[in-house]
């Protein structure tokens, strides 16, 4: 009698099930995985806090830096020293908990042979992350430097500018070309270093976060710091149609005064506000500035005159910017 034999892929699927539950051997992570996940974790925290993890790179920005080749809970009997302009990588960090300094320590490394341990506090005040727009906020940043570019930059603005005033040279707010544009480029500059001083006082992690990684591209940025990149942008932009109108409406000596003319109060103006700013005295100023400003502007423009030569309009009697006639 013939008998039907089972077919096999009817078996299959339970036969590699019971194969597969019975190999299967639960076993405990090895040490050197818990401490592998350890590590990352405390990296990951450190980074959050901090900003910066191992492999980061910094420059050194001091003439010299020494630092203990021994681990923070070792006597540092020997010590390696690193110069300016070294790049620098962070290597490892430790927290010793009864350090009286600074309880955090960062092993930081020039190449194979170079390697030391280091204070983080020492650290962030001798180096500077390795990028370009770090560098340049950290030039900007430092109080020391800020103050004393108030004190010359107020001093020989103010002996400048009444020179060029006496001369007749164009000046903006006072004796400016027949364009909007340098008004508003100081009005942008007041307003950015308004909200640069800003960010520093309400949301100072999201600068430092910034600072450790700097970009240009407004749109991969949180709000705050986008606006703040597109207002750097729009002093860009906003400083070449100033370049155009200049070089359009001044001879090269006079589009060379009125640019010192306009740097001059540019910076005048950044270090008032960028100061102002932190004792919450720039909102004040910064609305009472723009009023007047435009204020200026349209007091001037409101008073147009014609070149008795070519017929074109003019800012003011003086020298005709097209056709260079002398207007009395």
């Amino acid at each position: 009698m013939y008998m039907q034999t089972p077919k096999i892929y009817f078996f299959l699927p339970w036969f590699l099930l019971a194969v597969l539950t019975g190999c299967y051997n639960q076993r405990s992570e090895s040490p050197e995985a818990v401490d592998q996940k350890q590590m990352e974790g405390d990296s990951l925290s450190f980074y959050s806090i901090h900003h910066y993890s191992q492999g980061y790179n910094f420059v050194v920005m001091v003439d010299s830096l020494s630092l203990v080749c021994q681990q923070p809970d070792e006597l540092p009997f020997d010590s390696v020293t690193f110069y300016e302009g070294d790049r620098i990588v962070v290597a490892d960090i430790m927290t010793v908990s009864d350090d009286p300094v600074d309880s955090v320590w960062i092993k930081v490394a020039r190449d194979q042979q170079t390697i030391g341990w280091i204070h983080e506090s020492d650290l962030e005040k001798s180096t500077s992350p390795d990028d370009p727009i770090s560098q340049f906020i950290d030039l900007f940043s430092d109080a020391h430097l800020l103050w004393f570019l108030a004190l010359t930059v107020v001093t020989v603005g103010f002996y400048y500018m009444r020179r060029l005033l006496r001369k007749g040279i164009y000046c903006v707010h006072f004796h400016d070309i027949d364009s909007f544009y340098p008004t508003l480029l100081v009005i942008l500059v007041a307003a950015s270093a308004t909200f640069y001083a800003s960010i520093q006082l309400f949301a100072p992690e999201t600068w430092r976060h910034f600072y450790y990684y700097p970009t240009l591209n407004p749109f991969s940025l949180p709000l705050i710091l986008g606006i703040f990149v597109c207002s750097v942008w729009a002093l860009l932009i906003i400083s070449v149609a100033v370049f155009q109108d200049v070089m359009r409406q001044c001879y090269a000596s006079e589009a060379l005064y009125y640019f010192i003319s306009l740097s001059l109060v540019c910076s005048v103006v950044y270090v008032v506000f960028s100061i102002s700013t932190l004792y919450y005295l720039g909102y004040l100023l910064l609305p009472a500035y723009t009023y007047w400003a435009v204020g200026r502007y349209r007091k001037r423009t409101s008073r147009r005159v014609v070149c008795g030569n070519c017929g074109e309009e003019i800012s003011g009697k003086g020298r005709c910017p097209y056709c260079g006639a002398i207007n009395e």
